[in-house]
Parts: structure tokens; C-alpha cells; sequence
């Protein structure tokens, strides 16, 4: 995330709670309430966004991990193709001597 859309979220997140508080006078509490209203708002919404956060970093379900994983992927591929015919069928044999002893 660039600095400018750190900087947005936030003033979007001021915004939203002053339009929250104009919102909440206009039909009808007065400007404590209003308040009081607005900032529950504003909580509520941070703690939503804090429980989707904490969801996604548990289930490795985020940019950084997907790239990570991909980027793993596509090496190990590489790895596999530059192999020749005759070290694939000894890494495939090492592997089921390791399957048989493990049974």
C-alpha cells in the first residue's frame, strides 16, 4: 500500500464519521448523541475490519502469501523442467524407497 492510500483511508474514515454525526443530528439527536452514535459507528466498523484482518492473516488467505506460494510454484517448476529424464526417474525411485520404508 502506497503512502497516498494510507492517507485517503484515512481521511475517508474522518469523513465518514463527520457525515455519520451530521447524519445522525438531522433526523433528529441532539449533537452529544450524535456524537456518541457516530464514534460507535466508527468502532464498530474498526473492529469489523480488524475481524476480516485477523481471518484472512490466519487462513494465509492475503496478497503476500498468494504471491509467496505462486512464486514457489514457479520455481519449483523450473527446477522440475531443467531436470533430465534420468534424474527425474532416480528422485522418483529415492522417493518410493522413502514411501515403503515409512510403511
Amino acid at each position: 500500500m502506497r503512502r497516498i492510500d494510507a492517507i485517503s483511508i484515512v481521511l475517508g474514515v474522518f469523513v465518514a464519521g463527520g457525515l455519520a454525526y451530521v447524519a445522525l443530528q438531522l433526523i433528529g439527536l441532539d449533537s452529544q448523541n450524535a456524537g456518541i452514535w457516530s464514534q460507535v459507528l466508527l468502532v464498530v466498523g474498526l473492529v469489523g475490519w480488524v475481524v476480516t484482518y485477523a481471518v484472512r492473516a490466519t487462513g494465509k488467505n492475503m496478497t503476500y502469501h498468494q504471491q509467496r506460494e505462486a512464486y514457489e510454484q514457479a520455481f519449483f517448476q523450473k527446477r522440475l523442467d531443467e531436470l533430465t529424464p534420468e534424474e527425474l526417474a532416480k528422485i522418483q525411485e529415492e522417493i518410493e524407497q522413502e514411501q515403503k520404508s515409512q510403511q
